[in-house]
């Protein structure tokens, strides 16, 4: 028999609908973190479009894209590799890098775990603390050590949510750089920051060679099924080494063509940035009026406790409604979870069943 694997992460629907003998169609799902808007027009049109020239091979340098994407980030090409999503950029890092020694926030997203873990890394943990709301702060310089290999921080983190102010990075990068440690920021939820030139280390990036960010179309653009990522760094070696780590044609000619389209899409970007700030602070008042602690959320997602001793992942299935338990993040049990800002006929038939719940 074929060997299921084993998924850590929100958004599968797909076993969850096969438990429940139900359609994936039928279920609402609070657990991933994707733009509530949908794929913009024109990258709908640019793939239809892009469908006529299937029959060629991609352009493996990613040439366009990487030109659309360095107007987009205000960064020089040269200093972007684009991916198969953001996952593909964290394995390849790793997979050129080959640390012996990682340090990881917790909780924080479990693919750089995997990656690390699938060669044989040790993994060291820095934990954020409850009573400071999971913000990480430089505490974290005392963690750092020159056997240090590689560091990983997410920012804003997911699940919490939270941010990491500029001049913590700055400090890190500076001590990381005595220590000849890579630092790993994950900057694929930066975009829903409303101030987000004041939190994002693109600026850095010539000035810290042991820099790597990341990001991805998944969540602002909400291009999960396309799979499109990229990592940034001024690093040619490490740039070169990530290029040649891996398959050559790792991004169709489709999910390219959706990229170039994407990063032209200010209006479709502006307009979906307020209506999920609208409804973030829509949820964060009705849910905060329930028995949950809520995590200021700086995303398109919303961190909290639940104060009552029930399995809220699985009574609001019961409604038809899919959230993200948070209790297999390291540092977590299984009183956290984690909900997307959808639409607002989907945010009101959470909060009511949040109610008739709780």
């Amino acid at each position: 028999m074929i060997k299921i694997r084993n998924y850590t992460h929100g958004a599968d629907i797909y076993t969850t609908a096969i438990e429940l003998d139900i359609s994936e169609n039928s279920i609402i799902d609070f657990s991933s973190n994707i733009n509530p808007y949908g794929l913009a027009e024109g990258v709908k049109n640019s793939i239809v479009e892009s469908l006529e020239y299937a029959d060629r091979y991609p352009d493996f340098n990613c040439r366009a894209l990487s030109a659309a994407l360095s107007e987009y980030e205000n960064v020089q090409k040269d200093y972007i590799f684009c991916s198969n999503g953001a996952e593909e950029s964290i394995f390849r890092i790793v997979n050129f890098l080959k640390p012996k020694n990682a340090l990881v926030i917790a909780p924080t997203f479990s693919e750089y775990e995997h990656a690390l873990e699938a060669i044989g890394c040790n993994i060291n943990y820095h934990y954020l603390k409850e009573e400071n709301d999971f913000i990480l702060d430089e505490d974290i310089l005392e963690d750092i050590t020159q056997e240090t290999d590689i560091l990983f921080i997410c920012n804003p983190n997911n699940p919490t949510g939270q941010l990491t102010e500029k001049k913590i990075i700055e400090k890190i990068l500076t001590h990381c750089e005595k220590m000849d440690t890579n630092v790993v920021i994950d900057e694929c939820f930066m975009d829903f920051v409303s101030d987000n030139e004041e939190y994002s280390a693109k600026n850095l990036l010539g000035i810290y060679s042991n820099l790597i960010i990341l990001k991805a179309f998944t969540k602002i653009f909400a291009m999960a099924g396309i799979r499109l990522g990229y990592c940034m760094s001024s690093n040619i070696r490490i740039m070169d080494g990530i290029k040649e780590t891996g398959p050559i044609w790792n991004v169709s000619a489709i999910a390219q063509a959706a990229g170039i389209a994407a990063v032209q899409e200010s209006e479709y970007l502006s307009e979906s940035l307020q209506y999920i700030d609208e409804q973030r602070r829509y949820l964060v008042e009705k849910l905060d009026m329930l028995d949950l602690k809520i995590y200021p959320p700086n995303a398109n997602y919303i961190f909290f406790k639940c104060m009552k001793d029930i399995d809220l992942k699985y009574e609001l299935l019961q409604y038809g409604i899919m959230i993200r338990s948070c209790s297999n993040y390291e540092g977590l049990d299984e009183s956290y979870y984690r909900i997307a800002v959808k639409k607002d006929e989907d945010n009101k038939l959470l909060v009511r069943a949040l109610r008739n719940i709780l």
